[in-house]
């Protein structure tokens, strides 16, 4: 795979055309010239001057006129020709982008659907020539559309311009190779300057660039992340976006990218891990993520890259709760809990992995999952630990975690505010109940592997 070069995002080598250049330089110099072609490969539109082909042009739809386009090079070459003229671009670039309708088609396909459809017809008549000069035309052709750009839109949150552009470009890539897919992200960075966009959300203040963290967001998701159908070609963009990235700028980048944000003004929120436990649903796109790059799938990511981005994240931007982070794991999968828990068992950390364990019986409390789920991860980490001994401290560990976090809650409900009385005694409710559930599936198991000795 190619290595990260350059200003911080990824270079590609210069390497031989791809399978479809099979022709020589003359022919592709003369690709977007239809004078130079024969009239013969026409068919019964050689009678019709170029004026009125383009008429009947209009009468077709976009599908219909990509289908035409592989009739003929000719014909195709004419297609390229008319895109281009001021009609076709009427025609074919709509920019209806704040109404999901076409104008005047209120039965007819979205405005998705039409740009799913040109970015078919694009790809087929720019089909001979090289992944460099498909780019430079297709840019040609959309580089007059503001809602196409990083930040062109002054209401990207209502716009539909951003998502028109990626069901575009999936379209447009679909079935292409690895690095013909690299060639067109340095493209499309060099075009919208991502990586120095980027380089400023990362390395300011959280929040302090609120508008520049939206836009990012919106436009890796909306045009490079959502549209994939298959979980190889989603790990492969998010790939690109994080790699070339240091760590502890990957994680600050996810969290833009896929953590919470505010239902009024689609701004991240940064404090949202940190002042209480949050809810599933604002965790969901970070473990999807997650999930995604420790698939077999995500082939740049190792086992420990993504858990070191786990740990990195939980401090993002600064230390989390332990119940949100409990919660992450738990939403990520079982694979990924256990190697993070794994991990903090191999370096001896027992009784940080005690306090974690303790929150994970909390969320399975609070969330409603099968209590059995915590007590057989508890049971998985344990065989990590090398001796008896350091095991036995490990379930000393937990159930001290339980005393001291029982006191805790205890003393907050006693010595807490007034308003805050009841959130503090429901969570206290929610801790004895996991500590007594922990505890009863841990008997229940006992019992189970005691009646099976006899």
């Amino acid at each position: 795979m190619p290595s990260a070069a350059g200003p911080g995002y990824t270079l590609i080598p210069n390497h031989k055309h791809r399978r479809s250049n099979r022709r020589s330089r003359q022919q592709q110099g003369n690709t977007l010239h239809t004078d130079s072609q024969p009239l013969s490969t026409l068919g019964d539109f050689k009678a019709l001057p170029l004026e009125i082909f383009q008429m009947v042009l209009n009468y077709l739809s976009v599908k219909d006129i990509s289908m035409l386009s592989m009739v003929s090079k000719t014909i195709s070459n004419r297609l390229v020709n008319y895109i281009s003229t001021p009609s076709g671009n009427r025609r074919l670039l709509l920019q209806d982008f704040h109404n999901p309708e076409l104008p005047g088609e209120r039965e007819g396909p979205s405005i998705l659907e039409h740009y799913k459809s040109l970015g078919l017809l694009l790809k087929r008549c720019t089909f001979l020539l090289p992944t460099k000069d498909r780019l430079k035309y297709v840019h040609k052709v959309l580089s007059e559309v503001s809602c196409f750009k990083l930040t062109g839109c002054p209401s990207p949150l209502h716009c539909l311009g951003l998502q028109c552009y990626g069901v575009f470009l999936q379209v447009l890539t679909a079935g292409w190779d690895d690095l013909e897919c690299h060639r067109v992200f340095n493209f499309l960075c060099e075009l919208s300057n991502l990586p120095r966009k980027v380089q400023t959300v990362v390395s300011s203040k959280p929040g302090s660039a609120r508008k520049l963290e939206l836009r990012i967001r919106l436009f890796c998701r909306r045009v490079l992340l959502n549209h994939w159908i298959h979980r190889s070609d989603s790990a492969f963009w998010l790939t690109r976006i994080l790699k070339p990235w240091p760590m502890v700028n990957q994680a600050r980048l996810l969290y833009i990218i896929f953590g919470p944000v505010s239902p009024l003004d689609g701004h991240v929120v940064w404090q949202k891990m940190i002042e209480g436990p949050t809810d599933e649903t604002s965790l969901k796109g970070l473990a999807d993520a997650i999930k995604l790059l420790y698939d077999t799938e995500a082939r740049e990511w190792t086992a420990d890259d993504v858990i070191s981005l786990v740990d990195e994240l939980s401090v993002v931007p600064r230390e989390w709760l332990l119940e949100n982070n409990a919660r992450l794991l738990i939403l990520s999968g079982n694979n990924i809990c256990f190697t993070f828990m794994a991990s903090k068992a191999v370096n001896r950390r027992a009784v940080e992995l005690a306090r974690l364990m303790v929150f994970l019986a909390l969320v399975c409390e609070k969330d409603l999952y099968c209590m059995d789920w915590a007590v057989k991860m508890m049971q998985k980490v344990c065989k990590v630990f090398g001796t008896a001994g350091e095991r036995n401290n490990f379930l000393q560990c937990v159930e001290n975690a339980f005393a001291h976090m029982v006191m805790d809650m205890l003393q907050a409900v006693l010595s807490g505010d007034p308003e805050e009385e009841d959130s503090s005694f429901l969570n206290l409710f929610h801790l004895v109940n996991a500590q007594a559930n922990f505890h009863k599936e841990i008997l229940y198991m006992t019992m189970r592997n005691n009646s099976n000795t006899l």
